[in-house]
């Protein structure tokens, strides 16, 4: 049984050992645009039909590797930039609003998003990050408040309402926050 062993690595290595002189031979990879060339490339040699799955996967990812290595340097060469731009992603507010939006247009499509009711809740009272309009709809969407998310809102509320009153700074932004927050009273007790 030992010398089987010994038998099967000798042909691995022989079958790798055949493998890189193939590479070798092949030398530098063109750039393939063509199908014809493609589907060449897919039917495997009857020297990468003996390599076990592992060998060919990493056979295809170092040629796959290589020409794109290849591409890239010609894409330099014509003086066009390889770098991907990525998309811009929305923001938290965004999203949030979005969800707001959705729950008042479309019920039907609307699915329960827990991260994107706790931003509302941390920052309703901010006229910026949830404008007037916005604001209105998220008043009937507190109506529908549940459990201790309704607990908590209404605790942190009356907070805030407590700090208000002790202070008596006439500053705008302050007034329309305590407003809000009076609306939120109001709604939810």
């Amino acid at each position: 049984m030992p010398k089987m062993n010994v038998e099967k690595k000798e042909k691995k290595a022989e079958k790798r050992k055949k493998l890189k002189q193939h590479v070798a031979q092949k030398g530098e990879l063109e750039c393939e645009t063509e199908p014809k060339k493609k589907k060449q490339d897919l039917q495997a040699t009857k020297e990468e039909e003996e390599l076990t799955a592992e060998e060919k996967r990493k056979w295809e990812r170092k040629l796959k590797k290589e020409r794109k290595k290849k591409e890239k340097q010609l894409m330099r060469e014509a003086g066009i930039s390889t770098k991907k731009v990525e998309p811009k992603k929305p923001s938290g507010s965004e999203r949030a609003l979005a969800y707001l939006t959705s729950w008042s247009e479309n019920p039907e499509e609307w699915k329960f998003q827990k991260t994107r009711q706790t931003w509302l809740l941390l920052h309703m009272y901010d006229k910026e990050k949830v404008p007037d309009k916005y604001f209105a709809i998220l008043l009937d969407y507190l109506q529908g408040l549940q459990g201790s998310a309704r607990d908590i809102t209404v605790q942190k509320a009356e907070a805030f309402m407590k700090e208000f009153d002790g202070s008596d700074t006439e500053d705008p932004n302050l007034l329309e926050k305590c407003e809000r927050i009076r609306q939120v009273l109001q709604l939810l007790s």
